[in-house]
């Protein structure tokens, strides 16, 4: 299963996918893709945010409800995902800002 490098605006590593799961730089559980799709809600079925230009994580100011997404079960140990580096600096789209992923995991 490969693993997705997710980055904010200002190009700092802040986590990572690895199937349809959302983990943060440190291996922590914080979210999972119920949908398929690019849009993230944690581990309560809150949305969370959603993966923009193949690797930005953003939230929406207004998000639409999709529903309940159910729970998928514990993903168990990710492994260790390496260091991706710094991906460069990228504007926010409108109507988004940075999620802070370590905040969603404590």
């Amino acid at each position: 299963m490969a693993v997705q490098y997710l980055f904010n605006s200002s190009g700092e590593w802040i986590g990572f996918k690895k199937g349809k799961f959302l983990f943060d730089d440190s291996g922590e559980w914080v979210g999972w893709f119920p949908w398929g799709d690019n849009q993230a809600v944690d581990t309560n079925g809150s949305y969370l945010g959603e993966i923009v230009s193949r690797n930005r994580f953003f939230k929406r100011h207004y998000a639409p409800y999709r529903g309940y997404p159910g729970y998928p079960g514990y993903p168990g140990y990710p492994g260790y995902p390496g260091y991706p580096g710094y991906a460069g600096y990228s504007p926010l789209p409108l109507g988004m800002s940075d999620v802070n992923l370590k905040k969603v995991s404590r």
